[in-house]
């Protein structure tokens, strides 16, 4: 019989014996072998290192023990030659040194994801692949506020963990507005909605910081995500170190950071001649907005916001109500000037539908006239826009309290210099009707035109 047959029945055996469980734990194991994981090099190393000691020791004790100490094995090998063919004995012996290796490795990485996870829910082979993946992701800066930039984050975050989101702070109403005049610190509604959306385990925080105290003194009608923003506020000393604190107790991938620390505040001058001031106030006035403008006038970017706009690989502006979310952050002069000064893809995110008080009858170009003149210069290239109409109750329903879908006016968009990318990014209430962009295919559509622009 060959050393070759011998050493298949003893696969087959061992096959049988793990009913199953062997071509899964392989294949577990084959993944430690995946490229970029930083573990091979690091085997590698350690190996190399036990040789080398090994190597110095004998050296040190002048090859006298490694001598006898090969001469004994040698004749321990040969005595069993006598009784056992090598042909027999060289695969068992393999055979059962692969054997100890396995079960060693198998034991020493169960301790390691014992401590790391221990609610063994996920191989830690397969939470390290998807580190390495994440963390090779694009650098991209989004822009915005409000649900719309929540919801865009969900999505993105699937692709890279280097993820900056710039929030407004210019917030002054519900919750937020009353800490803000309590507490006299920056609104932290649009931050908490973004940490949410980015932490990992994002259904359970996103239900907590969105919990409101429907009892006690003071409490009724703050949410619990605001209050912490507060109180981490208050112990760090700024909203910047507190939404840093806050970010690694709640395992967020990716930043979050305000435009500025400055404490701004929003006015706009209507068609009819008010100047209305504050942001609740300015969609509650309900009138055309012709020019926006912030309190301080000039507010100073955070620095860290102007560092990721330099780095960044991607820029995303939008969704989100284009007065009181998208240009707030754009009416920080540096912002403004740093995203127009970079070369990487730049992508302005349109809504699906105009928003009453604020872009009744806007078309697409509308939108990117009023962020091209509030900002008095070009910020992006292109323009992503929903292909499809919502359904005819969506209309009805939207209609009543007139909104309408924003419309695409090609010539006009074109002599503008922007590019125009269509694609169905829309998710419709089966309930309610009202409609919302698709975090997931809103991000893949956006990745995919990010690879074709950087490419």
């Amino acid at each position: 019989m060959s050393s070759i047959s011998v050493f298949k029945r003893a696969l087959r055996t061992l096959q049988h014996e793990s009913k199953g469980r062997t071509p899964q734990r392989v294949n577990r194991w084959f993944k430690w072998l995946a490229p970029g994981l930083l573990v091979k090099r690091w085997l590698l190393i350690s190996a190399s290192g036990v040789l080398l000691t090994s190597l110095g020791v004998a050296i040190w004790a002048k090859l006298t023990p490694i001598f006898y100490l090969l001469d004994l094995t040698s004749k321990v090998l040969e005595k069993i030659a006598n009784f056992v063919p090598n042909y027999v004995s060289g695969p068992i012996a393999i055979l059962f040194g692969l054997a100890l290796i396995f079960w060693g490795q198998t034991r020493t990485v169960g301790s390691i994801t014992e401590v790391l996870k221990p609610e063994g829910n996920k191989e830690l082979v397969d939470v390290l692949m998807a580190h390495r993946r994440l963390n090779r992701g694009p650098k991209m800066v989004v822009v915005g506020g409000g649900t719309g930039l929540s919801s865009l984050l969900r999505g993105l975050k699937v692709y890279s963990a280097n993820i900056t989101a710039i929030v407004t702070v210019a917030d002054d109403g519900g919750s937020s507005g009353r800490l803000r005049q309590e507490f006299g610190v920056l609104p932290p509604g649009d931050i908490r909605n973004c940490l949410a959306a980015l932490a990992d385990q994002e259904k359970l925080l996103t239900e907590l910081f969105q919990y409101r105290f429907r009892a006690g003194n003071g409490l009724v009608g703050h949410s619990f995500g605001n209050l912490f923003l507060t109180a981490m506020s208050e112990i760090t000393g700024d909203l910047e170190r507190a939404i840093a604190a806050s970010s690694q107790v709640l395992a967020v991938r990716g930043r979050v950071l305000p435009a500025t620390l400055s404490d701004v505040c929003l006015w706009a001058q209507l068609e009819d001649g008010r100047r209305i001031e504050g942001e609740s106030n300015i969609t509650a006035a309900n009138g055309k907005i012709i020019k926006i403008g912030c309190t301080p006038e000039r507010p100073p970017a955070l620095p860290a916001v102007l560092k990721a706009i330099h780095e960044a690989d991607y820029i995303i502006i939008g969704p989100g109500s284009l007065y009181t979310s998208i240009i707030p952050n754009l009416l920080v002069p540096e912002i403004a000037d740093a995203i127009a000064k970079t070369s990487v893809p730049r992508i302005y995110v349109c809504n699906i539908m105009t928003q009453p008080g604020e872009t009744v009858g806007y078309t697409v170009s509308d939108h990117i006239r009023a962020i091209d003149e509030a900002c008095g210069q070009p910020l992006f290239d292109a323009v992503l826009v929903h292909r499809k109409v919502p359904s005819a109750q969506s209309l009805i329903n939207y209609a009543q309290v007139g909104s309408h879908p924003v419309f695409l006016d090609r010539d006009a968009v074109g002599k503008l210099g922007r590019r125009i990318v269509l694609s169905n990014v829309m998710d419709e209430d089966q309930d309610t009707n009202w409609v919302r962009h698709n975090p997931e295919r809103l991000a893949r559509v956006l990745l995919r035109w990010y690879s074709k622009a950087h490419s």
